[in-house]
């Protein structure tokens, strides 16, 4: 417990350094970082491959592998958002409002850190990268902890990142990596110096995470995503999008995993989405209905993240039932909906409770990189602080600056002096 302790001091006085750091030294850091991971990567495969046999030798489940592979394609898009990270407007000081309260009396809204951040993830390498850049981008120190199975290859990573960006100006103790559950046990209880947890998983280990400590928790839940074919989409658009939604990268959390077609056309849509589906691996289990349309298995519940080539079908009497379903058994994280009909679109996009809503587009667009913010830390199904992917302005928060001449309340209290609250324009 001391070492944790040891390491949150640490990292806290470093946060206190990152706050004013130039968005130059942030930027030379990321750049630095983006070389040194290419210069080794040639150890980081090697660390990823002993990774990769312990996976197999122990039988870990086959999405949690694909998640959990990092090659010269993980590499190349981790770099390139490095890249395209440092290349963004920097998120810190600045002016989100700006009010003259009275001559000579002028307060300023102003973006900042949130100072110290604990993260915990799941096997996927890349994401330990996009972590750190967004924190190290925004000014916050950040304590990492990701999947076992990760082990090698996030100690690497976490060794070429903080070597890279220390050399580039960042204080030591801005990352932390942590390796056993006891570490985080041990954060959990460190609120004097952690700021924000931001936990990656299950609606279930979120909530743990709440239950277990007294730090703000940015909930980062399981991804049950809908796909709704209205009765007036097009029904190869429809088909494209539920191949790609369902297929692309089955074992991410913005895979689509339950399908919901009208009633109207699920004798002549349906089957014609089931047989690509099928012809990509895709094992269906749907309502009594779709059960006996498709000859497929009744499915067993209906809030289910696969994470693989399974997908939930259902067929709904219309946009209410969609909406309804969707809002009773989704995560909050992407839903989305394929029509021509602009107004049911629009009323989808409105009565859907997600973070991110679709119209007539793969669900697999919900990402910070797709989105241009360079990384995410994580896609939020919370609705406090941040929603959807978070990017940079989800993890800067901002403080009130007044600016005064020798002004005292009194003043106004008594009426000697009123308030003028004029917007400052300059």
């Amino acid at each position: 417990m001391s070492s944790i302790i040891d390491q949150a001091k640490k990292a806290k006085k470093a946060s206190y350094t990152m706050f004013s750091m130039s968005s130059e030294t942030k930027k030379k850091a990321l750049l630095s970082i983006a070389e040194a991971l290419d210069n080794r990567k040639a150890a980081i495969f090697e660390a990823n491959a002993r990774d990769m046999a312990l996976a197999q030798q122990t039988n870990l489940a086959m999405p949690l592998q694909k998640r959990l592979l990092f090659d010269e394609s993980k590499l190349l898009t981790v770099c390139e958002g490095l890249v395209q990270l440092s290349g963004l407007e920097d998120p810190v000081g600045k002016k989100l409002l700006a009010t003259e309260m009275d001559d000579g009396l002028s307060l300023y809204r102003i973006s900042c850190p949130i100072g110290v951040i604990g993260i915990i993830f799941e096997s996927r390498p890349d994401a330990l990268v996009q972590i750190a850049s967004l924190c190290l981008k925004t000014g916050n120190a950040v304590f990492l902890k990701g999947g076992s199975e990760a082990a090698h290859t996030n100690r690497i990573l976490a060794q070429i990142i903080t070597d890279a960006a220390i050399s580039s100006g960042l204080p030591e103790g801005f990352l932390t990596l942590l390796e056993s559950r006891e570490e985080v046990t041990s954060m959990l209880a460190l609120s004097d110096y952690i700021d924000l947890i931001i936990p990656r998983g299950s609606n279930a280990f979120v909530r743990y995470i709440m239950d277990h400590s007294d730090i703000p928790v940015l909930g980062h839940a399981d991804g049950v995503c809908h796909l709704y074919i209205h009765e007036k989409a097009d029904t190869d658009m429809a088909l494209s999008i539920a191949v790609d939604s369902k297929t692309q990268y089955v074992a991410v959390c913005n895979t689509a995993e339950t399908l919901l077609v009208d009633a109207s056309v699920a004798d002549t849509v349906l089957p014609r989405i089931a047989e690509a589906l099928k012809q990509k691996g895709v094992t269906l289990f749907g309502c009594e209905k779709s059960a006996k349309l498709l000859s497929i298995p009744v499915v067993s519940e209906w809030h289910h993240e696969y994470l693989d080539y399974q997908m939930s079908v259902k067929i709904v009497d219309g946009i209410d039932e969609a909406i309804d379903h969707i809002n009773q058994f989704g995560s909050g994280h992407t839903d989305a909906i394929v029509t021509s009909d602009k107004s049911v679109a629009e009323k989808f996009m409105n009565d859907v409770d997600s973070g991110n809503v679709f119209w007539n587009c793969s669900t697999r667009f919900s990402d910070g990189f797709k989105y241009g913010f360079g990384a995410e830390v994580g896609v939020s199904t919370s609705k406090i602080h941040a929603r959807g992917p978070v990017g940079l302005e989800g993890m800067v928060t901002y403080k009130y600056k007044l600016f005064g001449s020798g002004q005292i309340v009194d003043d106004y209290a008594s009426g000697r002096k009123t308030f003028k609250h004029r917007p400052i324009t300059d």
